[in-house]
């Protein structure tokens, strides 16, 4: 349908057949088609969908403040932001296909169930056309389920798990953020560079679908280039004292702690590995050293010092110098006196890429949108060039490894970039071992 109605608004720009005074067929109207939630009023609703509650509620925070600031931006109001440097040029400040775009929020509670639970309130009740957000891989997994079986878009927001865009993709989701094979294959040379190549590590593993690929992503980039993997623990999402998982450590053999844990269950962990002493400690002939593959600026402020000189990975960061790095960061900063986080900056690129994708598209129809975005290229939302590849909609563009600031200069001087990862470094075939399984289906309008 979408290529009908694209082809549609073509030929009415370029004034061909419709000059010459011929009636356009049925199928090339934009109601021919009926789908869950379409607009009537002068309104659209967008859900929001983050933890405000449980071990990732400060990422959550974060996000909605971004969701709020690209709202505000899609309708005119403040500087527009990243519209201004966005490469697609649809997007002019008034709305969505003209409708002032308005908002609903739920709590995912960093829980699969709740998170469903609030996004299918969303959709049934409020009117929800496309959900976005979360910082948990499997709330994004439980949602992006809910969306495909409802016929909404899914967003994702931060879910760094191969299995989003691997064995548990969907056609109505899609993920900005990078994953977990990417975090590997950017870590891996910096660690061999820093720590040298014959070194045994030791994994504390989040037990859920993040940890699992983070963990199986770090080990087998890292064993390729001659680390060996003393041992692999898995923890429980609600854990808040790690040091029962740190004490078996120190008679392990292993010279490197690696974990892979996020949000308060890695300033729990990385805080109780350094009352330990383990960073003050010689293994092996080597100074003991810790790694923590997913970085946010959020978790690092919640580690403090124990961050420094630790090494990890990021989507993005507040102080990159590209253009829309810096309006984002100026339009944040103005609102909130804070740099955005990570977490912030995905789900506001997130929610201008659907509303770009309804403008491209001229409909509002699931099946539209997942049309224009596969396949998509774009530039200036802070990343470089970008692609959202339509073989599982997953995106590819630069990562970053940070390290925590030596010697930080004020409050929010936590992490410093140590390398922008090219894009083609850490790209692979949508048939990937880590990523099998699994199909994209069909679009689920919802009718």
């Amino acid at each position: 349908m979408t290529k009908f109605q694209v082809n549609r608004r073509t030929l009415i720009k370029s004034g061909a057949a419709i000059g010459a005074g011929l009636a356009l067929p049925t199928i090339f109207t934009s109601s021919a088609r009926a789908y869950l939630n379409e607009p009537k009023g002068d309104t659209v609703v967008l859900g929001f969908n983050v933890p405000q509650t449980g071990p990732y509620a400060d990422e959550g925070l974060d996000e909605l403040r971004a969701q709020e600031l690209a709202v505000q931006h899609l309708n005119g109001e403040g500087d527009g932001g990243m519209l201004n440097t966005f490469s697609s040029k649809v997007l002019k400040g008034n709305g969505i296909l003209g409708k002032k775009v308005t908002f609903v929020s739920g709590d995912t509670q960093t829980k699969s169930d709740a998170a469903r639970a609030s996004a299918k309130s969303m959709i049934e009740k409020d009117g929800a056309i496309m959900i976005n957000g979360g910082s948990s891989s499997g709330v994004a997994v439980a949602v992006q389920g809910l969306c495909q079986e409802a016929g909404v878009i899914f967003m994702a927001g931060l879910t760094h798990s191969n299995d989003t865009t691997g064995k548990d993709k969907k056609r109505n989701g899609f993920r900005h953020f990078f994953n977990a094979y990417m975090s590997g294959q950017a870590l891996a040379p910096v660690l061999a560079k820093a720590y040298g190549s014959d070194r045994r590590a030791y994994h504390l593993t989040a037990d859920y679908t993040w940890g699992w690929t983070q963990q199986e992503s770090i080990a087998k980039a890292t064993e390729a280039m001659g680390w060996e993997t003393v041992n692999n623990v898995l923890t429980p999402l609600a854990a808040t004292d790690f040091s029962s998982y740190i004490a078996p450590v120190l008679n392990s053999g292993a010279d490197v702690l690696v974990l892979n844990h996020y949000g308060g269950n890695m300033v729990n962990s990385l805080t109780n590995a350094v009352q330990f002493g383990l960073r003050d400690k010689t293994v092996n002939g080597k100074q003991f050293e810790i790694v923590v593959p997913l970085y946010s600026e959020l978790m690092a402020a919640g580690a403090g010092a124990n961050v420094r000189g630790v090494f990890g990975s990021m989507n993005w960061n507040w102080q990159l110098q590209d253009e829309g790095s810096k309006a984002f960061v100026k339009s944040f900063g103005e609102k909130y006196g804070r740099p955005p986080s990570n977490s912030a900056h995905t789900c506001y690129v997130q929610t201008l890429l659907y509303a770009d994708a309804v403008e491209r598209a001229g409909t509002f129809d699931p099946c539209g949108v997942v049309e224009a975005l596969e396949g998509f290229e774009f530039d200036g939302l802070g990343n470089g060039p970008t692609l959202y590849r339509a073989e599982d909609h997953q995106c590819f563009k630069d990562v970053l490894v940070m390290k925590g600031t030596e010697n930080p200069t004020n409050e929010y001087d936590t992490l410093e970039i140590v390398e922008v990862t090219p894009r083609a470094q850490v790209e692979y075939a949508p048939d990937h071992p880590m990523f099998a399984g699994g199909d994209l289906g069909q679009c689920n309008s919802g009718a």
